[in-house]
């Protein structure tokens, strides 16, 4: 009865039993998870790889940011020494100063530069933030602090008597660095101070002159009718053509002449007492035609009642050996 039974026949052997080729020919399907897991990994690789490149940047990036801070630190060891902020290693006003001049000496005189130009403007500018007169110096003073450099270092560049009428014309213009105050001389055995021109009280002695012309142009004014005064009130720039290339002129004319009529030739000169340095003035000139002195006035001091020599062609107040406290 079994062997009546037809065998199973199962359909993989079924198309190997009905194929007309020797070869028999499978194909593998593969299922739609395993696609997707291998998706994925795909997709991990990438983002990993695309992290690592971005980290990589990022290093990059912050390492040059970092060069660039490491190069805009300022190592003040690596500063001028009158640029630096250690108090220590820092050059004083004095020295700058004295630097300065040499620099101009050696590039002026010897015909060399003993620094860069930058070197140069940045003590220059160093030298004006500190509030140095030397940098702001005409050129007369300048050759005049030179001079004194270069006679000290034993290469005079100018003579003594250009030297005394160069420190003369100074002294004659105001200039500060000519001032020494109270001094002794040991060669003549005096003691000097130096004498300065008092514009201020030169200006008080133009004020009654200057009230007077005012007086007699408003006087004026007042004669005509008021005329000036209508004149004074014209549109612009009438009035300003009129006020300040007439009447102002005219009066400082009338001024000026109502004070040399009184008054010529004079000089109000104030200095320290070179005994006790107390102020004292000296008027050199001529008062209705009476002459104060000449160029030499004998002036007591009024604290120490010192007797005072006060030369204006020199500008120096002397004290006499016979004065000496």
């Amino acid at each position: 009865m079994a062997s009546l039974l037809p065998s199973p026949v199962f359909p993989a052997a079924a198309a190997a039993s009905t194929s007309s080729s020797s070869r028999c020919r499978c194909r593998i399907t593969t299922p739609s998870s395993a696609r997707g897991w291998s998706n994925r990994q795909g997709w991990r690789l990438r983002h990993r790889v695309w992290a690592a490149q971005a980290a990589d940047q990022q290093g990059g990036v912050q390492q040059q940011q970092q060069q660039e801070n490491e190069d805009d630190v300022v190592v003040d060891s690596n500063v001028l020494p009158y640029c630096s902020i250690n108090q220590k290693e820092k050059k004083t006003i004095g020295e700058m100063e004295q630097e300065f001049l040499q620099a101009l000496q050696a590039f002026y005189y010897d015909k060399k530069a003993v620094m860069s130009n930058e070197e140069f403007d940045n003590l220059k500018e160093e030298l004006m933030w500190e509030g140095s007169s030397v940098v702001m110096l005409s050129p007369d003073e300048q050759r005049l602090l030179e001079a004194s450099m270069a006679y000290v270092a034993g290469n005079p560049i100018m003579t003594d008597a250009e030297f005394d009428e160069l420190k003369l014309r100074l002294r004659k213009e105001g200039s500060e660095i000519v001032q020494e105050g109270p001094r002794c001389s040991l060669r003549s055995r005096k003691v000097y101070s130096d004498l300065t021109v008092d514009y201020f009280k030169m200006f008080l002695l133009n004020v009654p002159a200057a009230v007077v012309a005012l007086t007699l142009f408003f006087f004026l004014d007042d004669l005509t009718g008021f005329e000036i005064t209508y004149l004074l009130e014209l549109p612009e720039p009438f009035s300003f053509i009129f006020t300040w290339f007439a009447a102002l002129p005219l009066i400082f004319w009338v001024a000026q002449a109502i004070t040399s009529a009184i008054v010529k030739d004079f000089l109000i000169l104030k200095g320290p007492c070179p005994n006790c340095g107390n102020e004292n003035l000296s008027f050199f000139g001529t008062i209705l035609s009476v002459p104060s002195g000449g160029a030499r006035n004998s002036v007591k001091c009024a604290n120490c009642s010192s007797s005072l020599v006060y030369d204006s062609a020199s500008r120096l107040i002397t004290l006499p050996e016979t004065a000496e406290a």
